[in-house]
């Protein structure tokens, strides 16, 4: 089985991730993950985080030569903006000189996270519950990619749908790299132009804007994940990987909504044999690539909705957690619209999904082993 475990506090030294039973001999570059890392700090919007940080992947352990030895791997994503906060967010208690925050922020973890835990600062629920913690998983998530692709040849990609009361027609055919060439990451160009806009607009009325996107990943084969119990049905660990990333606050497999207020008639996907690709397939994908909580072999595709972020440069009201008056809620340098990068993220938690379940299906010590185990299995397919 793979395991992932990340941990740093947003303004803390460092990110770290843990990654266990990641097979022998499988190919990591840093500069493929990198890759992923700028395209997670990118997208119109970002705030002026994004100009400290230079995130870059430095892996420590698991991999020699290029290769993974089937032991741990773990990667350090520095915090560049550490030099601005070393004294109150250091480990030892001399010298300490913290800056607590008591008028806590709605919509974020502030409040719920000083009552679980009985603190009287919010900086220590905030630190952890910032968004900042999502570069460890993008690291992971370029490694599931990279996994995914030398076991089963599965691309994934995503793009924006929607950014507030602005909606892309999306393309019968979504061109990658015309999606990373977008501000927005969006296909459609006249969408993408009314977001800036909509952006410019939010920023000058010291507002946030959230939307939608959504992530596909191609060439997955049928089988991966189960129906035998709920936590192993792939739509269902899906969706909550998706909904576990910070702003994430509904996820949509396939059609999912609209398939509510259709007829059965009009949502169903009808099996046909393909004689030529020696395959069983779907004339229609509404779906999204998963029936009875298993991959059918289509492509697998989520919509994710992404609530505004919740720091305003116009700070809605709240409460002061010591004098309990109301106040103003605390403002920390923050983004307008985040739905770009969100994007990227959700590809991360797609990945790792299916990197999970290829693996408890196929499950191998050896990319070799594993390359062995798949061609079995999809020779056993085409006989069918």
């Amino acid at each position: 089985m793979l395991r992932l475990l990340t941990a740093g506090e947003s303004h803390g030294p460092q990110l770290t991730v843990v990654i266990d039973g990641l097979p022998a001999g499988l190919r990591i570059a840093v500069a493929g993950i990198d890759r992923d890392l700028r395209r997670r700090q990118g997208g119109y919007g970002r705030g002026g985080r994004q100009r400290i940080e230079r995130d870059h992947a430095q892996i420590v352990s698991g991999v020699r030569g290029g290769r993974t030895l089937g032991s741990p791997v773990t990667l350090v994503v520095a915090n560049l903006d550490w030099d601005n906060w070393r004294r109150p967010m250091q480990v030892e208690a001399a010298g300490f000189q913290p800056k607590p925050v008591r008028r806590v922020r709605p919509g974020h973890a502030d409040l719920a996270g000083v009552l679980k835990y009985d603190f009287d600062d919010a900086r220590n629920v905030l630190e952890r519950a910032s968004a900042r913690e999502t570069a460890a998983r993008v690291a992971a998530g370029a490694i599931a990619k990279r996994y995914l692709t030398e076991a089963l040849g599965v691309t994934l990609h995503s793009y924006v749908t929607r950014i507030g009361a602005v909606a892309a027609t999306v393309p019968a055919v979504v061109e990658p790299a015309a999606v990373e060439a977008s501000p927005v990451r969006c296909p459609d160009p006249l969408a993408a132009r009314a977001m800036v806009a909509a952006i410019d607009r939010a920023r000058a009325e010291g507002d946030t804007l959230g939307g939608c996107f959504r992530v596909e990943a191609r060439g997955v084969p049928p089988g991966l994940g189960s129906h035998r119990q709920w936590d192993t049905r792939l739509d269902g660990r899906l969706a909550q990987a998706l909904c576990s990333i910070q702003a994430v606050k509904g996820v949509e497999i396939g059609d999912g909504f609209a398939a509510a207020g259709l007829p059965g008639s009009k949502v169903h996907d009808e099996p046909w044999y393909d004689a030529v690709g020696r395959r069983f397939a779907h004339r229609t994908n509404r779906a999204g690539g998963v029936t009875g909580g298993i991959s059918n072999g289509e492509v697998v595709w989520c919509t994710v909705a992404v609530k505004p972020i919740s720091t305003l440069l116009r700070p809605l009201r709240s409460v002061d957690l010591a004098t309990k008056a109301e106040v103003n809620a605390h403002y920390e340098r923050s983004d307008i619209c985040v739905v770009p990068a969100a994007a990227v993220i959700g590809e991360a938690m797609m990945a790792w999904v299916l990197a999970e379940a290829t693996c408890e299906k196929f499950g191998a010590d050896s990319i070799t082993e594993l390359r062995r185990n798949v061609r079995g299995y999809r020779a056993r397919l085409r006989r069918r």
